[in-house]
């Protein structure tokens, strides 16, 4: 059985240029957004969406005081949920920053939190075993060089108010205060596993803007050899306008592996738990459990794997609704994850309204419905020597049905050439999605 690696026992295998091997391995980590933009908790971009000016927004960081923040809870809900790394806001398109930089003085050091909330939280999650990773905007709607477009705050003042301001501002200071800023972040913390930037937008074919922002404006280039310098083998996302080591599909689920110029490459769907990444109070569009653990499910099943977001509230801890889906994870993975964690895509037909996973040789059949007494595999006849429901290891029978065979009173007809018909109990595991483990012949 292949034991799942620790956060040490992979990092020696990465070859220069190509992507670190746990990412492909662990598949399932969390996402934490979490910043001013939890006091106001109607929407992390509220300070754009409301059009909110600097000196007005500024007030949050007076009132930011996370008195219940314990990141060794948040690592401890991620390890229990099967969550192997985890991926926490540095600093949001708002510009606050939760650690404590020499570059500016709008940090978490400065409000009533008075300290580093960066450094507690690799510390703990570095303690649970998981993998640290940082979110980090490329954007700043608080910094003084930082020029207004399309999605700024104050992109609908008058034309020329915005050119009298922007007249006054100077990206190459603020690519300064970006890279200074991943410098500290890369530097001061340890071991950093991921760095996933948030985002260009020069070129945005779904949502274009006026005088959007991207790889020149970040000064790509030099900042991805930055981070690489500083962290070797960290995997680093597609978002600075430039190729990185994974692609990420954002709050939908890929028909098919993600492809680069028709090449498959390894992906990461981002995915919330209501559709905002900050804590937004009033949003109850939350996804049940069990469709995210198919969402999960459906994204390694096309080699990928899923960041599922939480965004605790302004007091530090995590609300009701992600806690329950966080149990619900873990109570599935508990008996499932060996179906998720170093699994991947299978050559085999899938029956209909279910997925395959495979890792090696064992191949992981996960029930998104639960079919009365039997169900029909393609392409599999022959090719299998046992099979279980995983959840409990109990045995389930096979057989092969004939073409030939008619469909009787008493008795199902034949299945096309090389099916495989499995035997099922009739009642349904109690399980948010059953997975049968076929385990498959040496020469299948």
């Amino acid at each position: 059985m292949t034991t799942t690696p620790t956060p040490t026992d992979t990092d020696a295998e990465a070859v220069a240029g190509e992507i670190a091997p746990w990412f492909t391995h662990d598949r399932f980590g969390m996402f934490i957004h979490w910043g001013l933009y939890a006091l106001p908790a109607r929407h992390e971009w509220v300070m754009n969406y409301e059009k909110i000016q600097q000196e007005e927004y500024e007030k949050y960081a007076k009132y930011f005081d996370p008195d219940l923040y314990d990141p060794r809870a948040w690592a401890r809900a991620a390890k229990a949920a099967g969550m192997k790394y985890v991926v926490l806001t540095t600093k949001h398109h708002e510009g606050f920053c939760l650690w404590d930089t020499a570059l500016t003085d709008y940090k978490a050091p400065n409000t009533p939190a008075g300290r580093d909330l960066v450094r507690e939280f690799v510390d703990a999650v570095r303690a649970e075993g998981l993998r640290v990773g940082f979110y980090h905007s490329l954007l700043d709607w608080h910094h003084p060089d930082f020029t207004i477009d399309g999605r700024h705050p104050r992109r609908d003042d008058s034309p020329e108010e915005i050119e009298r301001l922007n007249a006054g501002r100077d990206m190459a200071t603020y690519r300064e205060y970006l890279h200074g800023q991943i410098r500290e972040l890369l530097t001061d913390y340890g071991r950093i596993d991921y760095l996933f930037y948030d985002f260009s937008y020069e070129y945005e074919p779904h949502n274009p803007v006026w005088g959007g922002k991207g790889a020149k404006d970040w000064g790509a280039e030099e900042l991805l050899a930055l981070t690489r310098e500083l962290q070797p083998g960290i995997v680093v996302n597609d978002r600075l306008g430039i190729p990185g080591d994974i692609v990420t599909p954002e709050q939908y689920q890929p028909s098919e592996p993600m492809k680069v110029d028709g090449v498959e490459v390894p992906w990461e769907a981002c995915q919330t738990i209501n559709g905002s990444w900050g804590y937004f109070r009033d949003n109850h569009n939350h996804k049940a459990p069990e469709l995210m653990i198919r969402m999960l499910v459906d994204g390694v099943s096309k080699n990928g794997n899923m960041l599922l977001n939480v965004g605790p509230t302004a007091r530090g801890e995590l609300d009701s609704v992600a806690t329950e889906a966080l149990e619900a994870f873990a109570e599935w993975m508990h008996l499932h994850s060996r179906s998720i964690y170093g699994a991947g895509a299978s050559a085999f037909e899938t029956p209909v309204d279910a997925r395959y996973t495979q890792r090696g040789n064992r191949l992981y059949l996960h029930l998104f419905s639960w079919p009365f007494e039997h169900i029909h595999l393609p392409g599999l006849a022959g090719k299998v020597e046992y099979a279980q429901l995983l959840g409990d290891a109990s045995e389930l029978s096979f057989r092969e049905i004939d073409p030939d065979t008619p469909a009787l009173t008493t008795g199902m007809g034949g299945q096309p050439a090389g099916t495989l018909t499995l035997q099922l109990p009739v009642v349904r595991p109690d399980v948010a999605i059953p997975v049968v483990e076929l385990f498959l012949k040496d020469e299948a």
